[in-house]
């Protein structure tokens, strides 16, 4: 069912037409999230990021059960000098960063309304918790089947010739490196190709 915003609704998910596909794929990796309600969102511009995962503010002393959340993904990617549309953006790489964003959503759905403040406070304040919580997201990813697209997303920040070096090192600091996401799938006996 259309929305005036050109999205679609499915059931529990609301989904811009631009991503529709890309969310699809991501979300078969999820099946756990089949009945969790989550809105994507676009958004002018997101604060040091592309994309965000939070609770919906309107639930989140509600049971876990009961809660909805919301991915927030910015219509252009600004890092410093350079601007990428959502649409320059290849395919796989978005898949990537949609199933990072579900594993956060996994992480938080684990966590009672008071620890999911707790957590807010703690990821605006400390950066060693923001490590904590990045590569907790990128590991329930992998363990979900996206070791590829989550690789395609590291690749594609990491080697883009025109982002800072300043943005690339923050990325590998925070995040699970490439190395360390390959020895998770390894440990996972993923049969070859099933990624």
């Amino acid at each position: 069912m259309k929305n005036n915003d050109s999205s679609m609704n499915f059931e529990n998910k609301v989904i811009p037409e631009a991503i529709l596909k890309e969310v699809q794929i991501a979300l078969s990796h999820y099946p756990d999230l089949r009945e969790t309600p989550i809105e994507f969102r676009f958004k002018k511009k997101i604060r040091k990021s592309f994309m965000q995962a939070q609770p919906k503010f309107s639930g989140l002393f509600k049971d876990k059960k009961n809660r909805s959340y919301l991915i927030m993904i910015s219509e252009s990617f600004h890092i410093e000098n350079e601007e990428f549309q959502i649409s320059e953006i290849p395919s796989e790489v978005l898949i990537g960063w949609i199933g990072h964003e579900l594993g956060h959503i996994m992480d938080y759905q684990e966590r009672s309304g008071l620890n999911l403040l707790l957590f807010g406070i703690k990821y605006l304040t400390s950066s060693g918790f923001i490590k904590e919580a990045e590569r907790a997201a990128d590991t329930f990813a992998v363990n979900h089947g996206m070791g590829n697209y989550i690789l395609a997303t590291k690749d594609f920040i990491i080697n883009h010739a025109h982002l800072s070096q300043l943005y690339k090192d923050r990325i590998k600091r925070l995040y699970l490196s490439p190395d360390e996401i390959l020895n998770l799938v390894e440990k996972l006996h993923f049969p070859e190709g099933q990624l």
